[in-house]
């Protein structure tokens, strides 16, 4: 593997454990929705604490234990629902949609409620911008391969959440849906043998519909975003 060989050979960067930690740290308890800060302010400060290649790393591992914690919280609403009625709620993460499909209204979405803290608006729409910004960079530090596979599982899950899981849609969740397929485009660009487009990411493609978009407040409509023709002009090249 290519980010195989970089690590053992000339690519090989300096990393330091330590500082990923102190990093980790500070973002996950400095920002989040308890603080007095707009989301996008906070995504921009985030940005800027994330630098050199071991912010890398952290906006890396942020977007690990979020895909992670809301595969392991879904796994636990599906065995709550089977405790409770007798119904059997698959959770497959290459594909949530049909899960949602089902079982949306009986189900609480993840991601505002992790058991890491950080919030989807705030830490990890942060990462995925630290994430596209140098995904060049991305085989020097890691295997890019599970990082992708999670950065589509994040997007799923945000696409779902606004279908069937009463998600509001307004320009936080909108930012956060657009970063991750700019982001996850450029670290398929930058890989030698990008994985397979998952199932949920190619029916979502074959639609064409805009999706309104609020202010926070989610009184007044602002926009719209096509979720389809983004992931179209983005991943089919």
């Amino acid at each position: 593997m290519r980010w195989l060989r970089k690590l053992l050979g000339g690519g090989r960067v300096q990393l330091d454990p330590g500082r990923q930690e102190a990093l980790l740290r500070d973002v996950r308890h400095r920002f989040g929705a308890r603080v007095q800060v707009r989301f996008p302010d906070q995504v921009d400060a985030i940005v800027r604490v994330l630098d050199g290649d071991d912010g890398l790393c952290v906006a890396t591992r942020i977007v690990a234990e979020v895909a992670d914690e809301a595969h392991a919280d879904l796994q636990a609403q599906a065995q709550d629902v089977h405790r409770r009625t007798g119904r059997r709620l698959i959770v497959h993460r290459r594909n949530y949609r049909p899960l949602w499909k089902e079982a949306g209204p009986a189900l609480r979405w993840p991601l505002f409620t992790l058991p890491c803290g950080f919030h989807p608006y705030a830490q990890l729409a942060a990462a995925v911008v630290v994430i596209g910004d140098r995904a060049d960079r991305l085989d020097r530090v890691t295997d890019p391969d599970p990082l992708a596979t999670r950065l589509f599982e994040v997007f799923d899950l945000t696409a779902a959440g606004w279908e069937y899981g009463r998600v509001p849609v307004d320009t936080d969740a909108a930012t956060l849906a657009d970063r991750l397929v700019s982001s996850t485009g450029r670290v398929l660009a930058a890989m030698d043998d990008p994985p397979r487009l998952p199932p949920a990411v190619r029916e979502l493609m074959r639609r064409n519909n805009t999706i309104g978009v609020y202010d926070p407040t989610g009184h007044r409509m602002v926009g719209g975003i096509n979720l389809g023709a983004r992931l179209r002009e983005t991943l089919l090249v």
